[in-house]
């Protein structure tokens, strides 16, 4: 299995320098695809070696929380996997660079292949990786009744009264978070969040009401992803689906006389102690979201849109993965 991964990233890169020479981007992305491995690697090893700060915080969240709540050990032992190569989010880095070179022809164009290695490889950054982390950290936080500290956030009720946010329970900082679930829309018209496998209990346990997305678009909290990681930690298609979601929305509320302002047209109050990358990132998102205003339209021929993908060259370079502690 592992030969014939090989011999495909092989024939990819072959694919590439030959037609490097009619067109420059493929250069780059045979430069850049290596180096993106190499980082994912890299953030693998951080991993193991508990060198991604957030990351064993989290086994130590964890392990405290099942000796005072045995009875949500099943949970606790699925938010612990976010510690390692078995979380959600690091399998979605995963998955996404094979599609980059498995599937190249998922993307609209060589430009978009491009500036989705430069997010992954800049997702991988074990720096930003560990603040991506506070989120299913700070929900191991919140389960402890307050007994555990939140990290690289405000407290529960500090956030909700700067951004006048409605309480949507435990868990809320993962909804619309893809690596723990989706919106599901009903005949109806209704988008609600529907939680994935044994996150499901996130409702089950702490008894959190159905979300619809309209709802929780206009009196969310803050969350990491949602403020800050959005543009780096979601493949283009997923980022497609937001958009559509949020454009959506905007003309039913429309058609009901009723204005919504995208879920994600400002950031909410709530970070504390981030690194520069998520500051950066948190510009890209920025950034983001003015592109997709001007350009609705995507490719017909792909899944993918070129406005679903963007680059943000400033932290591009390789750090200290020990920053991470």
């Amino acid at each position: 299995m592992a030969e014939m991964q090989h011999l495909k990233t092989l024939l990819f890169t072959l694919l590439l320098i030959l037609s490097g020479c009619s067109d420059p981007v493929l250069e780059q992305i045979t430069q850049q695809t290596p180096i993106t491995e190499q980082r994912i690697t890299q953030l693998a090893e951080a991993l193991e070696q508990g060198q991604v700060r957030n990351a064993a915080l989290i086994q130590k969240y964890a392990t405290q929380l099942r000796q005072s709540k045995p009875h949500l050990r099943a949970l606790i032992d699925e938010f612990n996997k976010d510690a390692s190569t078995q979380s959600p989010m690091f399998k979605a880095l995963t998955e996404r660079l094979n599609t980059v070179k498995n599937q190249p022809q998922m993307f609209a164009s060589n430009q978009a292949i491009y500036e989705e290695l430069l997010n992954i490889y800049q997702a991988a950054d074990p720096v930003l990786y560990s603040d991506a982390l506070s989120d299913p950290l700070n929900v191991l936080a919140d389960m402890s009744d307050g007994l555990l500290p939140r990290i690289n956030s405000l407290s529960k009720s500090q956030s909700m009264q700067a951004n006048k946010a409605q309480d949507f329970g435990v868990g809320e900082q993962l909804i619309g978070n893809p690596s723990y679930g989706n919106w599901q829309t009903g005949s109806n018209g209704m988008s609600f969040w529907a939680w994935y496998g044994m996150y499901s209990m996130m409702g089950d346990v702490f008894g959190s009401r159905r979300v619809s997305y309209g709802n929780w678009g206009r009196n969310r909290n803050y969350s990491y992803y949602n403020d800050y990681g959005r543009t780096r930690y979601s493949s283009p298609s997923q980022l497609r689906k937001q958009t559509q979601l949020d454009t959506r929305t905007k003309k039913s509320f429309a058609q009901r006389g009723q204005k919504f302002n995208s879920a994600y047209s400002k950031n909410r109050t709530g970070s504390s102690s981030l690194s520069g990358q998520s500051k950066s990132a948190q510009t890209s998102a920025k950034r983001f979201s003015a592109k997709t205003t001007r350009n609705s339209s995507y490719a017909k021929k792909s899944s993918y849109s070129k406005s679903a993908s963007f680059r943000n060259s400033s932290s591009t370079t390789s750090r200290s993965f020990r920053r991470g502690k």
